[in-house]
């Protein structure tokens, strides 16, 4: 069930879209504001590479301002189309297979060290832990985990993103819990 705000939100955006294709800048860098980082973490999830990931971030909404035109704002809920454009750049990134320079462990490493050092070493490893074992899923299951949990977005929207039905999405989610929780388990 989608809440209130979640419905506000995309009427907002619907109307944010409406008024960009007439030609208010303002109104697509309000979009570009509410949904940079959203769009940011879930192409950092899938590059592990902080530099590549706002490289990609930047020409995800590049080309959302090259295809507004032809965006149609009955069909899917903007998000939606800006996962989609960002899965596509992430796509064609990893057929380039671009070096990685920043690890996502040491992005995170970074944000543990703002606890305290004997907590900042358990998250550490925690976050090195998770990272690793999403290495075992397949790009879909990934892409399904990252959208689900870091993301929080609904089955529904997973599945428009991913061009899945909702249910294959759920089996999808089932099956990538269940390896990383396997996989996991063997680690303890």
């Amino acid at each position: 069930m989608v809440s209130t705000a979640g419905q506000s939100h995309n009427t907002e955006d619907k109307q944010l879209v409406v008024d960009a294709q007439g030609g208010d800048v303002d109104a697509f860098g309000i979009l570009y504001a509410r949904h940079m980082d959203a769009i940011y973490r879930y192409i950092f999830f899938r590059v592990h590479d902080q530099l590549i990931a706002e490289d990609l971030t930047e020409e995800a909404f590049v080309r959302a301002w090259e295809y507004l035109p032809n965006y149609k704002v009955t069909e899917h809920p903007v998000t939606s189309w800006l996962y989609r454009i960002a899965h596509n750049l992430v796509v064609d990134h990893v057929r380039r297979q671009h070096p990685v320079a920043t690890s996502a462990i040491d992005v995170l490493s970074q944000q543990a060290a703002e606890h305290e050092p004997e907590q900042a070493v358990e998250i550490s490893e925690a976050h090195a832990d998770l990272i690793n074992a999403m290495h075992i899923l397949s790009e879909v299951e990934q892409e399904v985990i990252i959208l689900r949990f870091v993301e929080g977005l609904s089955h529904r929207e997973v599945a428009e993103i991913t061009g899945k039905t909702e249910g294959s999405s759920r089996v999808i989610q089932y099956q990538a819990l269940a390896k990383l929780q396997e996989h996991l388990s063997k680690r303890l």
